[in-house]
């Protein structure tokens, strides 16, 4: 009797397994996409004279030092542009700004530079243009995409500022395709 048992058991184990071989189970997913286009912007050091960018070089998030300035004397760097005035001095040097666009029609882009935060004491400019916190300043407003565009990061000191002065501060740039 248990041989019997067993024989029938394992006879609807294996009718019920084929039983559910058998068994299948479709669909259709539908799949679309619409393509835009975008641009991307990075900052490179500029090879023909600009001061090494400390951190960042090719991306989008970079920093530039400085290092020490002055209104007279050498400066650490060669490639720091100082110009005197009667009551201040200004440094500067060019980072290369490079835009790209993919898939895109645009002809060229516009670029903006504001400050992150207020400077009530110095002066900045980005490309001999003014900036301030107060609102996105027009840097360039037909720039050629896909090559370096070497524009001059340049802040103006006043003689006040005491000796040890740490200047420091962000500049949000913006390009757009025109």
């Amino acid at each position: 009797m248990k041989k019997l048992m067993i024989l029938v058991f394992a006879a609807v184990m294996s009718s019920f397994a084929a039983a559910q071989a058998g068994s299948t189970a479709s669909g259709t997913l539908s799949v679309s996409a619409t393509v835009t286009g975008s641009i991307s912007l990075v900052f490179n050091t500029d090879t023909a004279g600009g001061l090494p960018l400390t951190s960042g070089n090719g991306t989008s998030a970079a920093s530039l030092a400085f290092g020490n300035v002055s209104a007279f004397g050498t400066l650490a760097n060669g490639n720091i542009t100082r110009t005197v005035a009667a009551n201040t001095f200004t440094v500067s040097t060019p980072v290369d700004v490079f835009v790209s666009k993919f898939n895109s029609n645009s002809a060229t882009y516009r670029l903006t530079a504001q400050l992150v935060t207020p400077d009530a004491v110095n002066t900045w400019s980005v490309g001999g243009v003014a900036v301030s916190n107060a609102t996105a300043a027009t840097v360039t407003t037909t720039g050629a995409y896909a090559s370096n565009n070497a524009l001059a990061v340049a802040i103006t000191i006043p003689f006040t500022s005491p000796s040890g002065t740490s200047i420091s501060n962000q500049i949000n740039y913006t390009a757009t395709s025109n």
